[in-house]
Parts: C-alpha cells; sequence; structure tokens
C-alpha cells in the first residue's frame, strides 16, 4: 500500500470518527449516573455506567404513544408522497409537455424554500380546514414538504431506465401499465429505498410544525416529546440522550434492513439526471 493510500484511509478515518463522535457522545451520556453527568472531568469513557437513564425514558409517559403518532405520521407522509411523487418523475421524464421545465425548477424552488417561512400559511390553512390539533394536518404538511423532494430524485432514476426496455416490452404485448409494473417499476427498487430512508428521516426528525399544529399530549410526536425533559428546574441530560438514542432507534433498524439497496440507489442517483 502506497503512501497516497494510507493518507486517504487515515483521513477517511478521522472523518468517519469527526461524523461519528455526536453519537458516540449520546450514548455514553446516556449511560453514566447522574452524579457522573455534573462532573467537570471530561471521560471519553465513562468510569461508570448504569442504565437508569434508559428505564427513564421508557417509562417516562407518552413515550410508546409519541412513537406510535411518528410512525403512523412518518410513514403515512412518505407512502403517499413516494407513490405521488413517482407518478410525477414518470410524467416529467417519459412525456414532453409545455412548462415541463419550469416545473421541474418550481420543484427545486420549493425544496430551498425553509421550514419557518411555510409555518404562518400552513398553519392558516390547516385551521381553515378544520385540520388543528389532528395529526392528519401533520400528514399533509410532511406530504407536502417530501413531495419536491421525491419526484426530484425520482425522475433521476427514471431517466436512468432506458426506454426502449418499456417500448421492447409493449412490442411483446403489454400496455403501457405492464411495460411499467413488470420492467420500470422493478428496477426503480434502489432508488424507491434511498429516496424514502431520506424522506422518512425529513419527516422524522421535524419538529417545528409538529409543536405548532399539535399541542395535546396524546397527539404529541417523539421529537416533541423529547422536549418534555427540559424544564423551569434545568435538563435531565441523561434521560434526554438515552431518549435520543431511542429515537434513532426505528430509522437504524430500517437502515440496516435496507443498507445494500439503499446504497446501490445512492450511487445510481449520483450519475443519472
Amino acid at each position: 500500500m502506497n503512501a497516497k493510500k494510507v493518507s486517504a484511509n487515515v483521513v477517511a478515518v478521522f472523518i468517519a470518527a469527526f461524523f461519528a463522535f455526536p453519537t458516540y457522545w449520546m450514548v455514553t451520556t446516556a449511560l453514566k449516573p447522574k452524579k457522573d453527568l455534573l462532573s467537570s472531568d471530561f471521560d471519553l469513557i465513562p468510569s461508570s455506567v448504569t442504565n437508569s437513564n434508559f428505564v427513564t425514558a421508557w417509562t417516562k409517559p407518552g413515550f410508546l404513544q409519541s412513537l406510535g403518532n411518528s410512525l403512523l405520521v412518518s410513514l403515512s407522509a412518505v407512502v403517499a408522497a413516494l407513490v405521488i411523487g413517482l407518478l410525477a418523475a414518470l410524467a416529467l421524464s417519459r412525456m414532453r409537455f409545455r412548462g415541463r421545465k419550469g416545473f421541474v425548477m418550481l420543484m427545486l424552488v420549493a425544496q430551498m424554500a425553509p421550514f419557518e417561512a411555510l409555518l404562518i400559511p400552513m398553519f392558516l390553512m390547516m385551521r381553515d380546514l378544520g385540520l388543528y390539533q389532528q395529526l392528519s394536518s401533520l400528514i399533509l404538511i410532511y406530504f407536502a414538504v417530501t413531495l419536491p423532494f421525491c419526484a426530484w430524485t425520482l425522475r433521476g432514476f427514471v431517466n436512468g431506465i432506458p426506454i426502449e426496455l418499456e417500448e421492447a416490452a409493449m412490442v411483446d404485448g403489454c400496455g403501457r401499465w405492464g411495460a411499467f409494473r413488470r420492467v420500470t417499476l422493478p428496477l426503480l427498487g434502489p432508488g424507491l429505498v434511498a429516496t424514502s430512508v431520506f424522506a422518512f428521516i425529513t419527516a422524522w426528525n421535524e419538529f417545528l410544525f409538529a409543536k405548532v399544529m399539535v399541542r395535546a399530549e396524546d397527539k404529541e410526536t417523539l421529537p416533541v416529546w423529547l422536549s418534555g425533559f427540559q424544564s423551569a428546574f434545568g435538563t435531565d441530560w441523561g434521560g434526554a440522550m438515552a431518549a435520543s438514542a431511542l429515537f434513532t432507534v426505528p430509522v437504524l433498524v430500517f437502515f440496516l434492513i435496507v443498507q445494500r439497496k439503499m446504497v446501490t440507489g445512492v450511487t445510481a442517483g449520483a450519475v443519472k439526471g
């Protein structure tokens, strides 16, 4: 192994450690006893560990209810965004119509809009529709937020599939829908997985809309529930870090399940467009 490869590996390890350190610090803090959390000593490896913080987080009122709310809202919004986004991607990739390029640019502009700029219009819209204080309002908002990303990303994957494959299937007797279902859709598997992961993370981590749109405790999502560890008497850092670690488990499990297809999808989408 030459010096250039060694240097590249060292830099890669350093970058990986840099980005992994916050997660490591979260987990080690969650394992520390409360007396060590208040200590001024800086120790990378805890001198003693305990599961009391995880017990506190798990038994804190509302955890399972908030977990179910987050799963319901995030999965519903992402599934809807994937279905509509896929149809939009097919139209933008396979059809030629007036205003197509302008529509693509409009999707990019929609993605660049900050969440804070959409808060007041979304609040007024949901209030007028009678959806304020309802989880359905969060589903609609997360759907609207993730749809441009899904449509734009899936368009790149559809562009990467030669249209000649669909035409050959139609020559062999398939209709347009049959050619899509038998040829295009299976090839879009990695792209759908990669897109769904990033869209799910966006919806799963969202805090601002969830805090404003739904105020009832039985309808809180996990990011809002996590804020309950901070009170007028201070912050329970051990419980907050343990709850944050539990908060990442669903996304981590999903990522581990689809990791192989996701890597394929990301690399394919990086060179197609």
